[in-house]
């Protein structure tokens, strides 16, 4: 709430003075309380009020802590910047190596075996595991995308499906903890799991029996994590063909 972690308890007249600060964030910075008081039709002493109730000992000091926010605002909101096809053309270049393709080739014998595919993923890698949901159902098993991964409890899973079900956690860090209590109740059932994450190095590819690493650089704009899926979208695809093509040849 502003320049709090915590949110704070408003009154309705409060609630027009957060909104119009808010939305004026930039210019309140240099008002004067009189011309605050006046813009959002209140007296300077409910201005006043406002303020302590954001920890500060008056409405300099409100307007201090409002400008150093606003600064941290304007930094994170720097420029994209243009994609660089380098890192995507290095990982091409890896797909071909002997040690990736043996590690497709283990995703796939496991996944010619399975009754039962589930996939999950939270924010970017939840769209990705929508696409391998429906991707992997069309070539060759049922899929599903485990859409709140936290609200969907995996203990209940009848034992004639536990070496039938396959796991597979999308996750850039590698490091989600919803992801890896899912992880962790299929293990129980001794179902397989494979993920596909930027690094091998991370909690989630060393619990998994297959690991996919892509490692491509991590971007992130503001909180939002916007690492290409590029290398994500080539693996699931990859994958799949290879599990459609050995299917078919028996």
């Amino acid at each position: 709430m502003l320049f709090l972690s915590h949110q704070v308890e408003l009154k309705d007249i409060e609630v027009n003075i957060y909104n119009y600060i808010t939305a004026n964030i930039h210019k309140v910075c240099f008002m004067r309380i009189r011309d605050l008081a006046n813009a959002t039709h209140v007296s300077t002493t409910t201005i006043l009020r406002f303020c302590k109730k954001f920890g500060c000992e008056g409405y300099s000091d409100f307007r201090l802590r409002l400008q150093l926010y606003t600064e941290e605002l304007d930094k994170k909101a720097l420029e994209v910047s243009s994609i660089d096809e380098m890192p995507f053309i290095e990982f091409l270049k890896r797909t071909s190596f002997p040690e990736f393709q043996e590690k497709i080739n283990a995703a796939a014998t496991i996944l010619k075996e399975t009754d039962l595919v589930l996939f999950v993923g939270i924010g970017t890698s939840s769209t990705m595991a929508g696409y391998g949901a429906m991707l992997y159902s069309s070539l060759f098993t049922l899929a599903l995308n485990i859409e709140d991964p936290l609200n969907t409890p995996l203990y209940n899973i009848s034992s004639n499906l536990d070496s039938k079900i396959c796991l597979i956690t999308i996750s850039v860090s590698g490091e989600n903890e919803d992801l890896i209590d899912c992880i962790n109740q299929l293990k129980i059932h001794k179902s397989h799991i494979i993920s596909i994450t930027n690094s091998a190095n991370s909690t989630i590819s060393r619990l998994s029996d297959v690991n996919l690493p892509y490692y491509t650089n991590t971007e992130m704009y503001r909180e939002t994590n916007i690492t290409s899926q590029l290398p994500v979208t080539y693996i699931l695809e990859m994958l799949a063909r290879k599990v459609h093509q050995i299917k078919n040849e028996k």
